[in-house]
């Protein structure tokens, strides 16, 4: 197998796991997956993933003697404002919504990259994206009217309200995405990615204290496992991309609906119905023409130049 999709399929493995535990320790003991569990307001959740990324990512920077606050401070304090809005509004959608529709809406991110980079890097989008767009977004009208076009009791509720919240955190995180781009030339990856738990850190701090959970028991695990697997995944991701063609292995991506879709049936017994389902896919069909078309007219401009 090629390399570069075999670490797409390991970094949405990782994301899954991630997902999954962020979703039962948000539900405490309204979950049977893991018994005995308290359940964690999701600030708090932020914070100890954030710490831990923030201890992996200085001691990184220290060992490699990268400077500390990095040199564009502006556009790093951005990445790591909307990043943190962006993962914030996520974690309340896994609450909130069937994981598989929160994780698909997120997937929307790159169609707000595009639309965003129109402004901020004077990016030229072809025609045929804006149809992409229009695709991806009717996907969202198809999820958002679901429940109401079935007659089925059994399937789960999906609240409007939820999707609208999982649209705008897709949003901040094509913002944060620009942001990631305008620091390539400037800022190493690491530095990126720290300014995340940097500006996280103070703000959730401020946020849990007034509804802190004290951590018991196996929960440390859970905890330890959401902010480990999160920079493993985030490896295998950059490796990913690294090792192979972007066009070819950014449909393997995707492939974290799947893995949703499933999990949320056999372990939070959500039930989704085919409207919804075919949202989903009209998502991942819209972002992934895009993705496809937006590769092929970056490649043309690198070799023009």
């Amino acid at each position: 197998m090629n390399k570069g999709i075999l670490y797409m399929i390991l970094s949405g493995l990782c994301y899954i796991i991630v997902n999954v535990l962020v979703k039962i320790l948000g539900e405490g003991p309204d979950q049977d997956i893991i018994s005995g569990l308290q359940k964690y307001p999701i600030p708090e959740i932020i914070l100890f993933r954030s710490i831990i990324t923030f201890s992996i990512c200085l001691a990184v920077i220290r060992s490699k003697g990268i400077p500390l606050l990095g040199n564009n401070k502006k556009w790093l304090v951005i990445r790591g404002v909307t990043g943190t809005i962006a993962l914030t509004l996520y974690f309340y959608t896994l609450n909130n919504l069937p994981i598989a529709i929160a994780a698909t809406i997120q997937y929307l991110s790159p169609i707000f990259t595009v639309i965003l980079a129109i402004f901020i890097l004077k990016e030229k989008v072809k025609p045929i994206q804006g149809l992409f767009f229009l695709i991806a977004f009717l996907g969202i009208v198809f999820i958002s009217f679901s429940k109401y076009f079935s007659e089925d009791d059994s399937i789960s509720n999906v609240n409007p309200l939820w999707i609208i919240v999982g649209v705008i955190s897709a949003a901040f995180a094509g913002m944060a995405y620009n942001a990631i781009a305008k620091l390539r030339h400037t800022d190493a990856p690491i530095t990126v990615v720290f300014y995340f738990p940097l500006i996280a850190i103070p703000i959730m701090a401020v946020l849990t204290a007034f509804d802190y959970v004290v951590p018991q028991g196996k929960e440390w695990g859970i905890i330890l496992v959401i902010g480990v697997f999160t920079h493993i995944a985030q490896i295998f991701a950059t490796k990913s991309l690294h090792s192979a063609n972007t066009a070819t292995v950014t449909p393997f991506k995707y492939l974290g609906s799947i893995y949703a879709f499933v999990l949320g049936l056999f372990l939070f017994d959500e039930i989704i119905s085919l409207y919804a389902i075919a949202g989903m896919l009209l998502i991942i069909a819209g972002v992934l023409g895009n993705t496809i078309v937006r590769g092929r007219v970056l490649r043309k401009e690198k070799l023009g130049k």
